[in-house]
């Protein structure tokens, strides 16, 4: 007979969003074994037992944030309208961001670097690939450099307007919001596609 998990991947989750919250507000040297096992109403023997030690639960913040993004990005799918798709990609790259604030904050302003190991430099991660790609789709046959240029453009467009919404700064409600981020993303983002 197996012997029972006695940490279970809801247990692993809560460990998750408590040091992403704690990592999100005071920064990543706040995160201790114990405080985020004290949090999460578990013992800390239980984070050595999911993610092996400090260092490792840390790393495991962004992992999930990327992977939560990741999610958020490839449920949008590729349609027969390219300009469409970067919008939908805007759409969602909200959508995350407003969803899962801690995470976003580790993955963009902390500079948690994930424990796959992956590439420092942002352009290079698999979430920046899929605008890239759809950007190259609405620029079909435009040299590399220019795709990049417009990529790098569009993410900092809507990074910019996510940023602002979530530090309070842009008025009115969730639909008014909402709507200002259409209009500036509908605004600008075909002109840095023009180059």
């Amino acid at each position: 007979m197996a012997r029972p998990r006695l940490h279970d991947d809801a247990l692993r989750t809560r460990l998750l969003e408590v040091a992403s919250r704690m990592i999100s507000s005071d920064g990543e040297s706040a995160v201790t074994v114990r405080k985020v096992a004290a949090e999460a109403g578990t013992s800390a023997s239980a984070v050595y037992a999911l993610f092996g030690s400090r260092e490792a639960l840390v790393e495991a913040v962004s992992d999930e944030g990327f992977r939560r993004f990741a999610e958020h990005l490839a449920a949008v799918g590729q349609g027969q309208d390219p300009a469409a798709d970067l919008r939908a990609l805007g759409g969602a790259y909200r959508k995350f961001a407003l969803a899962d604030p801690h995470f976003y904050r580790v993955m963009f302003y902390r500079a948690v670097a994930p424990a796959d190991g992956g590439p420092a430099d942002a352009v290079d991660r698999p979430t920046f690939q899929v605008l890239h790609d759809a950007v190259a789709r609405a620029l079909a046959g435009a040299p590399p450099e220019r795709v990049l240029n417009a990529a790098v453009g569009l993410w900092g467009l809507v990074h910019g307007l996510v940023s602002l919404e979530l530090a309070g700064l842009l008025p009115g409600d969730e639909s008014a919001r909402e709507a200002a981020f259409d209009r500036a993303a509908g605004t600008v983002g075909p002109a840095l596609l023009a180059g």
